[in-house]
């Protein structure tokens, strides 16, 4: 097992997990029409894979922070400064890699490597995504409040807005 920057053979594989994701899970609740394009979003700082005997089974990334972000604009009116500020996104296991604590090991690298650039990260979480909610919390995020996420689709979604650190 192991965490390391995404290479651009990866994305197949990739794509191939969140697919599978998405049938398991519902993430993204946005859908998987087109995985490569929900993989590499403008803005994409860096990215981040999980593997299991050199098969690629996870992903996080971190992106540019950007006004009318839900989790951004929450970061700001708690007085964070979005210059220094990066969100976190993209972050999932596939079935095959589960029970093995990748997506802690996901969420802490995306940490640790916003630490080490003086960043502070921000981000999203489905309420429905429980594994997802107790990552962030027992690595110390700490939750700023609640949005309702546009699937893009005509529905929304309840989710958590969350942050690196206390503001």
């Amino acid at each position: 097992m192991a965490v390391r920057d995404r290479r651009p053979g990866d994305l197949d594989a990739l794509a191939a997990a969140l697919v599978e994701v998405h049938r398991v899970d519902g993430y993204p609740v946005e859908g998987v029409a087109d995985p490569h394009a929900w993989l590499t979003p403008r803005g994409t700082l860096h990215a981040w894979v999980a593997t299991v005997d050199e098969a690629v089974v996870g992903h996080a990334l971190a992106m540019t922070a950007q006004p009318e972000i839900a989790a951004v604009d929450a970061w700001v009116q708690h007085g964070g400064d979005i210059a220094t500020t990066v969100v976190g996104a993209r972050l999932f296991v596939a079935p095959a890699g589960r029970g093995r604590r990748l997506g802690t090991r996901l969420a802490r690298t995306l940490t640790d490597w916003a630490t080490h650039h003086a960043l502070d990260i921000v981000g999203d979480v489905m309420t429905k995504d429980t594994t997802a909610v107790a990552i962030y919390e027992r690595l110390g995020w700490h939750r700023l409040g609640t949005t309702m996420h546009d699937t893009g689709r005509g529905t929304t979604v309840p989710a958590y807005l969350y942050a690196s650190r206390e503001p």
